[in-house]
């Protein structure tokens, strides 16, 4: 089984959350989740964070915080999310690979059909 490690980001933004989701043409298509990417070798985390963030979103953010990791396995694959809390600084928010985004109240994340990596950490968020 391939074991992938990726950070994401809770990016919070005029007292909302922005999620995006992913392509039809993407795996686990149509899913909701918190983006971001795999770190590279050499890399950390943090530095993960904001170089995906800028890459898939052209934002700056700034990390706030940090939640527990969730490993999910995907039947071929496994995935470790390593979780962010980030305040979004400055950017147009341009999609590169996303088919779409929103910017919702965090009360109101849990009515989005988020990809189950996500949920562990979603529920973390929403309880700290």
């Amino acid at each position: 089984m391939k074991f992938i490690r990726v950070t994401c980001g809770i990016i919070e933004k005029d007292n909302k959350v922005l999620i995006v989701q992913r392509s039809d043409k993407m795996s686990l298509p149509l899913k909701w989740e918190f983006p971001g990417g795999k770190i590279q070798e050499g890399e950390t985390e943090e530095a993960c964070i904001l170089r995906e963030l800028k890459e898939e979103l052209n934002v700056e953010v700034a990390i706030k915080g940090r939640l527990p990791n969730n490993t999910h396995e995907y039947g071929t694959f496994a995935v470790t999310l390593i979780p962010f809390i980030v305040t979004y600084i400055s950017g147009n928010i341009i999609l590169l690979e996303h088919g779409a985004m929103a910017l919702v109240p965090k009360e109101e994340l849990v009515d989005f059909d988020f990809a189950l990596a996500d949920l562990p950490i979603l529920r973390a968020y929403l309880t700290r």
